[in-house]
């Protein structure tokens, strides 16, 4: 009896270690058909990553709002310091390379969600890492803007070539 008992017990306890292994699954798909708003979001994303490329930091500065945070790997911070960041390279966005992005919109808050893989030079480094990066623009005056850029690292492997 004790033995099927510990058999049991070393099954279930077996069974939930490779089951907390399994690779994760893909969360966002592109979207079919967008709405004139959320391609718009989209094409204001795309260039907002080739600005950064190009440490174009007065286009960025006219994207930004005043109250953007922005949340990395090593720290999160303002406006300011996002821009002299850019501007100095301590962090050089190389590339971006886009596989999926989604919009959802929420009156004048629009959600993007990209998985991405980021080719960047930090502290001299050239480094490429998956991310889901969550942008959150709000419709300021007209205009949107960035209120917030967060980049959270995923576990799959680099697709980037």
């Amino acid at each position: 009896m004790k033995v099927k008992i510990l058999s049991l017990l070393i099954a279930i306890i077996s069974v939930q270690l490779t089951s907390g292994q399994q690779p994760p699954t893909e969360t966002i798909k592109t979207a079919a058909k967008n709405t004139p708003a959320e391609q718009e979001i989209i094409n204001l994303s795309k260039k907002k990553w080739d600005w950064m490329a190009v440490k174009n930091v007065d286009s960025l500065n006219e994207l930004f709002s005043d109250k953007s945070m922005f949340i990395h790997m090593g720290g999160s911070w303002g406006k300011t310091q996002e821009l002299a960041t850019i501007k100095g390279g301590g962090i050089w966005y190389k590339k971006a390379q886009v596989y999926e992005v989604i919009v959802n919109m929420f009156d004048n808050t629009a959600i993007l969600l990209n998985d991405i893989d980021l080719e960047a030079v930090v502290g001299g480094n050239t480094v490429t890492n998956p991310f889901m990066v969550t942008e959150v623009y709000v419709k300021e005056n007209g205009k949107w803007k960035m209120g917030s850029l967060i980049f959270s690292k995923l576990m799959r492997p680099v697709k980037a070539k």
